[in-house]
This record gives C-alpha cells, sequence and structure tokens, in this order.
C-alpha cells in the first residue's frame, strides 16, 4: 500500500469518528448542524480511481446512516456527490482540472473555495430535502441548508489547514 491510500483510509476512518462522536451531537439555533465528514470526498486525490470513490462514499454513506439511524439520506447524498465530484471540478477549475495538477488541501483560491462550496451545498441540499421529504418544509430546507453549509465550509477550511502537509 502507498502513502496515498494509508492517508485516504486515515481520513476515512478520523472523519467518520469525529462526525458520529462530536458533530452529531451539535446543533445550534435549530439550523445549523455541522457535516464535515464531506471533506473525506472533497479531499479524494483527483487523480484517484473514480469507482473507488464512489464505492468510499456508498461505504461512508452507510456507515453514518447506521450510526445515525437515518434511513439512508446520507449515503444517497455522498454517492450523488462523488459522482457530481468531476463535473465540479471541471467547473471550479477549467483546463488546470484537465491535467490533474489539483491539490485542494494547498492555500485557499477562490477556485478551491468554489469547488467546496458548491460540493458542500449541494450535499445538503439533497441531505436536508430526502431528511425532510416534505414540500409544506420548503423554508426550513432552506434555511437549514444555508446555515448549515456555511458553518461545514467554515468547518471544513479549518480542518484543511490545521492537518495541512508541510511544504518540503
Amino acid at each position: 500500500m502507498n502513502a496515498t491510500v494509508l492517508l485516504n483510509i486515515a481520513r476515512f476512518v478520523l472523519l467518520l469518528a469525529a462526525q458520529v462522536l462530536i458533530f452529531n451531537n451539535m446543533q445550534f439555533l435549530g439550523y445549523i448542524n455541522p457535516y464535515p465528514y464531506v471533506l473525506f470526498l472533497i479531499l479524494y486525490p483527483v487523480n484517484g480511481n473514480r469507482y473507488g470513490l464512489l464505492l468510499s462514499a456508498f461505504l461512508l454513506g452507510i456507515l453514518l446512516d447506521s450510526f445515525l439511524n437515518s434511513g439512508g439520506v446520507h449515503t444517497t447524498a455522498c454517492i450523488a456527490l462523488a459522482y457530481f465530484r468531476p463535473a465540479f471540478f471541471k467547473f471550479s477549475f477549467g483546463v488546470s482540472y484537465e491535467y490533474q495538477t489539483i491539490k485542494i488541501n494547498d492555500r485557499l483560491t477562490p477556485e478551491r473555495f468554489s469547488f467546496i462550496a458548491i460540493c458542500v451545498l449541494l450535499h445538503h441540499v439533497i441531505l436536508f430535502i430526502l431528511e425532510t421529504f416534505r414540500f409544506s418544509f420548503f423554508f426550513d430546507i432552506v434555511f437549514r441548508t444555508i446555515f448549515s453549509s456555511i458553518f461545514t465550509i467554515l468547518l471544513c477550511i479549518i480542518i484543511i489547514y490545521i492537518f495541512k502537509p508541510n511544504k518540503r
């Protein structure tokens, strides 16, 4: 096994454990729930195996659903994010994506921020729509999506900078 695979396994386990043990017990003002486990899908290598990403997204979602007893909403949101991730890369990075010269955990640029924001927004929209599953709660879904996305984006950026690899 190479270092990238070990890093991804460690990131998978740590983010899943942090989500289950710490972040699921947080709820601010009734609308803000942090979901930093999406960072695993965001930081998955650009040139990584696409089917490995989809399988990892499925495993991450199904494990989270089994811990939270949430009936598959996290699995669906994770698989959707993994599926649309290459399109988001192409939208955010353009030509750089085609040459696969992107590292998300480098310094924050507008392209990186837009990629993280789009990924988190898609995940949260799907998650909250499936969680509520009623059109009568439209404004509740919108508020929860906006506020939780802002908080999750900030949390993801903080986590990226805390665990940023050293330049050598």
